[in-house]
């Protein structure tokens, strides 16, 4: 994994300009706004302090906003999602899926939007995030870390109905035995959830078939500054910035 931030190569930016809207009048490159929209993730400072390399922060923020309103950035995250899973081998879209949950802590001016893991005992937000078996992120919820992963679960499903159509079987946790398998049952036809939990007894990290790529997933969002907590005021921004990261392991595989 580049333990650094580059910016974007010709080879990388010629893969994203396919995707993007790049017809787009402004006074800035649409690669320029994406290489500091990357520089943020990595990097992890205020929207204030980029770099004079850059575009006027405030351009940076405008789009920044504006794709994850307008569906542009989901758009892209799909997009290289099936491309990387091509490049594997595998096909379009997966079969097998993994669902799970993380709460972090919450940095001093997030104020919408948080509670306490009582489990945990952390006090922030909770990111719900469901992966493929190659780890690719296909859907993602921010909510305060109080909320019930079986009630968010269904959130963050449902999107994914409408071009998941190989989607067969949900992998999960004891969190999501009964809310979430009831919805399920009562809305999608075919669609299996498997729980599988490490042993009561066990201590520590145990990996389980499949679902490990998901904690694994977590674990890579340290190397980002902008995902090692939640520094954001909406929840809509911590969402953005874990599919802008996914993008950007895809993009670094794609044209290692």
């Amino acid at each position: 994994m580049q333990s650094s931030y580059n910016r974007l190569t010709t080879q990388q930016w010629e893969i994203m300009k396919k995707i993007l809207p790049v017809k787009q009048k402004g006074k800035y490159k649409l690669r320029d706004i994406v290489d500091a929209i990357l520089w943020q993730l990595r990097i992890g400072d205020q929207w204030r302090n980029l770099p004079d390399n850059f575009p006027k922060w405030g351009s940076v923020y405008y789009f920044f906003r504006k794709w994850k309103s307008n569906g542009t950035l989901e758009m892209l995250n799909i997009s290289l999602n099936k491309m990387e899973r091509i490049r594997q081998g595998k096909e379009e879209t997966p079969s097998l899926l993994s669902i799970d949950s993380q709460s972090i802590k919450s940095g001093p001016f997030t104020h919408l939007d948080k509670g306490i893991d009582g489990n945990k005992k952390i006090n922030g937000r909770k990111r719900h995030v469901i992966t493929d078996t190659a780890g690719l992120i296909w859907g993602v919820i921010v909510g305060a870390a109080n909320q019930a992963d079986g009630v968010v679960a269904s959130e963050v499903v449902e999107p994914l109905l409408g071009y998941l159509d190989r989607m067969e079987k949900i992998l999960a946790d004891d969190a999501y035995k009964k809310t979430f398998m009831k919805w399920v049952e009562g809305n999608i036809a075919g669609l299996e959830v498997e729980i599988s939990s490490a042993p009561p007894s066990s201590k520590g990290f145990v990996p389980i078939k499949w679902r490990w790529v998901t904690e694994r997933t977590f674990g890579i969002f340290n190397f980002f500054r902008r995902l090692d907590k939640d520094y954001e005021k909406t929840t809509e921004s911590q969402e953005s910035w874990i599919l802008w990261q996914n993008c950007q392991m895809i993009l670094n595989r794609i044209t290692k």
